[in-house]
């Protein structure tokens, strides 16, 4: 598969059934990392197949570390393989490298190199079934031993740059657990509306009585520019 078929739209699948994507392909996108003069790359993933299994087990074992933390997702159990493939390569994948190279590189096998490399995830797929399925839902992941370095805001970024792009209208996020400062606070800065609240939606690791949920939502069709001022392509 070349580089352009590899890229292209045409291979997204359980995207929104009512429209389709705005462009043909989405190519990796780089930039630097918020106050940093450090190069990271945005990669699009339309299949699983596309990137190296030890990328995947890497990224398995980073969500399933998140889940035993217990305070973000709703999983109380880790995922197989199987499962988190599902889960997270069920439409559209982003993977965000510490890399000026615009390919993901196939040559890395060691769990210990992938640390290094990975800074972050995202998928993009549809909330509801067909007819409402240009709504989209997205889960985020920072690789643990890179976080605090503004990480999640490039992720956000990059997501309002790419989910138009694939025919979503609107973007929601089911459960933002109250207690996850650090995420509200993302969607806040990047204009995202608090459309509701889920009382006591989470039993959540280290409290005691369930955790409340702010419902965030988002006009695809009316992002804000200056919400990419410091997001300069490279």
């Amino acid at each position: 598969m070349t580089q352009e078929e590899r890229y292209s739209t045409a291979n997204l699948h359980d995207g929104p059934t009512y429209f389709k994507p705005l462009v043909d392909k989405i190519e990796p996108f780089q930039c630097k990392l918020k106050n940093s003069e450090t190069i990271a790359t945005a990669f699009p993933v339309f299949n699983h197949k596309q990137i190296p299994d030890s990328l995947i087990t890497f990224l398995m074992n980073e969500f399933n570390k998140e889940i035993e933390r217990g305070d973000t997702y709703p999983q109380d159990e880790p995922l197989s393989k199987e499962e988190f493939i599902h889960y997270w390569f069920h439409s559209f994948t982003v993977i965000f490298l510490e890399t000026d190279k615009k390919e993901i590189p196939t040559d890395v096998t060691s769990q210990e190199e992938w640390s290094k490399l990975v800074l972050g995830t995202f998928y993009i797929k549809p909330n509801y079934m067909p007819r409402c399925s240009h709504n989209c839902n997205a889960g985020f992941l920072v690789n643990y031993a890179h976080r605090g370095k503004k990480i999640g805001n490039r992720l956000g970024q990059i997501y309002l740059k790419w989910a138009p792009l694939l025919g979503y209208k609107y973007s929601v996020y089911n459960l933002v657990f109250v207690t996850n400062v650090a995420s509200a606070k993302i969607w806040d800065n990047l204009k995202f509306d608090r459309i509701g609240l889920v009382p006591k939606a989470g039993v959540l690791k280290g409290y005691k009585e369930p955790i409340d949920a702010t419902i965030f939502g988002k006009d695809l069709t009316k992002i804000e520019p200056e919400l990419f001022d410091d997001l300069i392509e490279l």
